[in-house]
């Protein structure tokens, strides 16, 4: 970054395309809050050199929302997830895959903020979304089934996140293959909706799945390994 800034000035749209990319590699290393700064100058940047409108606007809003949501900042991530949307909208219309991105992270923000009933029509607009534009198989379907499936059970209506969720898994395996860590995930979900149901019995040969998967990939102490041990063991209680 040092040498961009050298090459281009302070604030230079590469500058700010530098800053994204620490800032990610920031984020996926658990550093969210070291990477908050950064997309923050980055933001600046870009609505200095393109205006408050423009697409890349949007997509800095959009990362330094994700940010704030991982810090469970998610009251100051929804203003900036609702303008990235409105953002799209307008430049995109309603119907294009980058909206239902926005949709879809407007309302994971929503969630954490415990108003899973507004988060619901927005999830199920991205859904529609996404298989119109991908087509009903794709692994994209698959994300939005389980956002919409998450949304569900929260409101205790298991009962209609449970195909959404066997859905995503029979997609994921076809795409994937069995043995996949995606594939680990959409078990575990699966798994964690069928206790709701009464059928906890059916939950543990899909977590022990989950697990062999998880392990395999990632080894033993890693956070989603960790993770399905700790549903295997509520499941047990």
């Amino acid at each position: 970054m040092t040498i961009t800034e050298a090459v281009y000035g302070p604030d230079h749209p590469e500058v700010s395309t530098d800053l994204n990319n620490q800032a990610s590699a920031l984020h996926d290393l658990g550093r969210a809050a070291d990477a908050l700064p950064l997309l923050q100058r980055a933001l600046a940047i870009d609505e200095a050199v393109y205006g408050p409108d423009h697409p890349t606007v949007s997509t800095d809003l959009n990362s330094l929302a994700l940010a704030l949501r991982t810090l469970g900042r998610a009251g100051e991530a929804l203003p900036l997830v609702e303008r990235a949307l409105a953002i799209d909208e307008a430049v995109y219309g309603p119907d294009h895959p980058t909206v239902s991105t926005r949709l879809n992270n407007l309302a994971l923000a929503l969630h954490d903020l415990g108003r899973a009933a507004d988060a619901l029509p927005l999830l199920q607009r991205a859904l529609t979304i996404t298989e119109a534009v991908y087509g009903p198989d794709h692994p994209e379907v698959a994300t939005r089934l389980n956002n919409l499936a998450r949304a569900l059970r929260t409101l205790g209506r298991a009962a209609d996140a449970l195909p959404l969720l066997q859905r995503a898994l029979a997609i994921d395996e076809a795409v994937y293959g069995p043995d996949h860590p995606v594939v680990a995930t959409d078990l575990n979900n699966l798994a964690g909706a069928l206790p709701d149901l009464g059928r906890a019995a059916d939950a543990l040969p899909l977590l022990q799945r989950a697990l062999a998967i998880a392990e395999a990939v990632y080894g033993p102490d890693h956070p989603s390994v960790v993770l399905i041990r700790r549903n295997l063991s509520n499941l047990d209680e």
